[in-house]
């Protein structure tokens, strides 16, 4: 049976409805489909039923593990299905849990009507797949820095900043180079207790390893030499951003690994170091760590906490916004009036594919500022080839409704020719959008299970961590997901 979706429907997992009247009684208001189980094991058979709700509330009592079982193994049966965890009482390390394990929200009880309230509207319009680009919010960062919301999966990801921003732990972002990652990075400090202090990054890129040392940990001469202090010292109590992790030597990851544990650096870098530390890669992890570019126990430790930006072409219904923000920003930077696009022009820039991401868009209209017109702007990008590679994704893509997509050819048809590098990023990049779910991927990839279990033994590829099946250690695994 093909798993849809209904976002006008509502599943509470709860041994105590008569906790969450306020939630009944708006639920009535707006006409919404409540459906209650008890158990998490009830939740997840509802879930993978050929009618699957938009939006499920996991009711946590103290001492109650189970809630959190429920959520880890609802991520990766139905990662489409928004999840809100309700406690009783304000835990840390359950809020801390939660977001770990890709909670949408987490309240604290008693619950007002004005908060269920918004939380219902968000999280059901996202399953619906809405894009309110006339209330969508542009959420300046400082140095001319935006974020925009306008998609279902950026409006995933402002939630999961929002979460972050209340736990001051390491966190991994990753996404296609020029997706954004570091704008992310800049939005959790912004919501974080340490949006006092400052926020500094270093690009692990552009430096040599000598100098990327004395950049982090400062440079401590023996003789008279004057010392200058390192982006850790300097960014004390504030977010140290580390661009591209993947290209700082192994030998610094190790001592980067010491300050994470410690709290401290050694020898004659020893600093305190009361910092965040954030890091973003464009290289996807398995690669990274197969070819020694980062150290296992370094990934671990930044890796509890991970936030994966999606490419610009899986939102391109931001791409109006975006055209419009850039060109606000690059003209006042250029002290030049601001141009219109066409309808012909926006059209174009939604249907191409930016495989450059941001960093693409904001090329493009900085050279449409300067010297374009609609002739030109069209021109370059129907001159562009598209790549083939967008096809893959875009059939694998899971829309914010996910409806039935219209009939596609098979994995086979659309990688025909492709290298066979390609198809295995598509197929890679369907069990990462399923958490590993074989059979959601093979759905998503219009492929039959074996012949998915095939090219997995073929290409030699492994999770970055086992995935049990819930009855191999649903109660024995609490801290991993």
């Amino acid at each position: 049976m093909h798993n849809t979706q209904n976002p006008k429907s509502l599943l509470v997992v709860t041994k105590d409805a008569s906790a969450l009247r306020v939630l009944w009684d708006l639920a009535a208001e707006q006409q919404l489909p409540v459906e209650t189980v008890k158990s998490g094991w009830e939740a997840l058979e509802r879930v993978q039923s050929g009618d699957a709700p938009g939006l499920v509330l996991l009711d946590v009592v103290p001492g109650d593990t189970d809630s959190l079982h429920t959520l880890r193994w609802m991520r990766r049966v139905r990662p489409d299905v928004s999840v809100v965890l309700v406690s009783s009482v304000e835990d840390g390390s359950d809020r801390a849990e939660a977001v770990r394990l890709g909670a949408d929200d987490y309240l604290v009880r008693p619950l007002e009507a004005a908060q269920l309230t918004a939380v219902l509207a968000r999280y059901l319009a996202q399953a619906r797949g809405e894009a309110n680009l006339e209330g969508a919010e542009v959420e300046p960062l400082g140095d001319d820095g935006f974020f925009i919301a306008a998609s279902a999966a950026m409006r995933r990801v402002r939630g999961q900043a929002e979460l972050l921003g209340q736990v001051s732990v390491p966190v991994l972002i990753v996404g296609e180079p020029g997706s954004g990652k570091s704008t992310i990075a800049r939005l959790i400090h912004k919501l974080s207790v340490r949006s006092e202090f400052r926020f500094l990054k270093v690009s692990c890129a552009a430096l040599t390893g000598d100098l990327l040392e004395h950049e982090l940990f400062g440079y401590h001469p023996n003789g008279n030499g004057l010392s200058k202090p390192g982006k850790l010292e300097l960014c004390a109590q504030g977010t140290l951003l580390l661009e591209e992790i993947t290209e700082m030597p192994l030998e610094l990851q190790a001592k980067l690994l010491e300050v994470l544990q410690e709290k401290k650096g050694s020898g004659e870098a020893r600093v305190h170091a009361d910092v965040r530390i954030m890091a973003t890669s464009s290289m996807p992890v398995e690669e990274a760590l197969s070819g020694h570019k980062l150290r296992e126990d370094l990934y671990y430790r930044l890796s509890s906490f991970t936030v994966f930006v999606p490419p610009l072409r899986q939102r391109r219904e931001e791409v109006p916004l975006l055209l419009g923000q850039f060109m606000k920003h690059l003209a006042k930077r250029y002290g030049l009036p601001t141009r219109m696009f066409s309808p012909r022009v926006l059209d174009a820039c939604q249907s191409f594919a930016w495989p450059g991401n941001l960093n693409e868009l904001e090329s493009f209209v900085k050279r449409y500022l300067v010297t374009g017109t609609e002739g030109v702007a069209l021109s370059e990008l129907e001159n562009k080839s598209r790549p083939v590679v967008e096809e893959v994704e875009e059939n694998l893509a899971l829309t914010a409704t996910h409806e039935a997509a219209p009939a596609a050819s098979s994995l086979r048809s659309l990688v025909q020719s492709v290298k066979g590098e390609t198809e295995r990023n598509a197929i890679a990049s369907a069990l990462e959008t399923t958490h590993w779910n074989r059979k959601a991927a093979a759905r998503l990839l219009r492929v039959s299970y074996r012949t998915l279990l095939y090219k997995i033994q073929e290409y030699h590829m492994t999770p970055t961590e086992p995935f049990l099946m819930p009855s191999q250690g649903w109660k024995d695994r609490a801290g991993r997901s």
